[in-house]
């Protein structure tokens, strides 16, 4: 799986607070690492109809999670179902939501 992300985002922080704790394999891609990233993350994003929801309400869609089957999501609970992970539990959260 990989999940697309950045540090500043505090959904992704929790993410990757959960993938720490649990110790599960997964590729993070941070978007505002380099511009490649980001390009590749913005080629989706541009593209790809699983955004439109999120633009329409101005958000970026992040974090965005790709399994290896080519499933898609923005739901952090579907993606760890894709691995076998059990859902999230809230004493795994690291930050609040603003």
């Amino acid at each position: 799986m990989k999940v697309y992300g950045s540090q500043i985002c505090v959904d992704c922080r929790n993410y990757k607070a959960v993938q720490k704790k649990r110790g599960f394999e997964a590729e993070f891609i941070e978007i505002t690492e380099n511009t490649g990233n980001l390009k590749e993350f913005l080629q989706m994003r541009d593209t790809d109809p699983v955004f439109a929801p999120v633009k329409e309400h101005g958000g970026i869609g992040i974090p965005f999670f790709v399994n290896e089957d080519g499933r898609k999501t923005f739901d952090i609970n579907e993606a760890l179902s894709w691995i076998g992970q059990a859902p999230v539990q809230d004493e795994e959260i690291k930050d609040e939501k603003y």
